[in-house]
């Protein structure tokens, strides 16, 4: 599997799964460049020292896929000057509303009928699948305003590795990044020290005993078989990637040529 160029990345305090996308490798031998495109979570938490770190990156636009759901329980984006906020929600905010409360306030045998025997997976594809067919505006929007003057450009959604992780997976189509480096990644977002933090209402050791973080870890876990079920949508609703940038996204081949003059080396 193709690896990505080793970087220095920097400590953040209040912002997981931060990370430049700069290195990936296209099939035509050119590379994403450094400094263009970002992904990370949410930037409700975002210190001091945080703050100061993503302004000097020189961000146009950060993309923020949260719903008002997902607002609510953090907060707000920390503010940063001269940059541009987008907030486009990849899920509605009253989608799966009553499971979110059943994931923090649910007892163990609640999780179990939930969760239990790969329903938790399964909930999983089936949303990378929907995203796919279903919210071909907003990913159109977000490769269009790349290719006019967003960049540099910062995409994030609460944990930063399913709605932000998709998004940045379909830009990366756009420019031709191989599909392995693509995956390679997303797989990034399954490492321990970029993971979000599961949220339960209860403190109590029973509230996060192993059989309930158990249950609870494909949710929050980057799984390939996640983003490959996405990829397996573009092909059975267009075909391929050409096809699904052109029709699904109203991307043509100038925009795509646009994209890569602004992301690549």
């Amino acid at each position: 599997m193709t690896q990505q160029v080793p970087s220095t990345e920097p400590e953040l305090t209040g912002v997981r799964n931060f990370r430049d996308v700069g290195g990936l490798p296209t099939v035509d031998g050119r590379r994403v460049a450094q400094g263009r495109l970002f992904r990370s979570g949410h930037l409700a938490h975002a210190t001091g020292e945080d703050a100061v770190f993503l302004s000097s990156l020189g961000l146009h636009t950060i993309f923020d896929f949260r719903n008002a759901a997902d607002q609510k329980l953090e907060g707000p984006d920390v503010d940063l000057p001269g940059v541009r906020n987008v907030n486009l929600p990849l899920t509605d905010p009253a989608d799966g509303a009553e499971f979110w409360k059943m994931v923090r306030d649910g007892d163990l045998d609640q999780l179990r009928a939930l969760l239990s025997d790969d329903r938790a997976a399964g909930r999983m594809i089936r949303s990378y699948r929907t995203i796919i067919r279903h919210r071909t505006a907003e990913h159109s929007q977000v490769l269009h305003a790349l290719a006019e003057d967003s960049v540099p450009a910062l995409m994030h959604c609460a944990a930063g590795k399913d709605r932000a992780g998709l998004s940045i997976a379909v830009t990366l189509l756009a420019v031709g990044v191989e599909r392995d480096a693509i995956m390679a990644d997303y797989l990034e977002s399954a490492a321990a020290h970029r993971r979000y933090k599961v949220h339960r209402s209860s403190t109590s050791a029973s509230a996060y005993s192993p059989e309930v973080m158990e249950l609870l870890n494909p949710l929050f876990d980057a799984r390939a078989e996640y983003l490959e079920a996405a990829f397996e949508t573009i092909e059975e609703n267009w075909g391929d990637v050409d096809a699904y940038l052109e029709q699904g996204l109203k991307v043509t081949p100038e925009i795509r040529e646009r994209l890569r003059e602004r992301l690549l080396d």
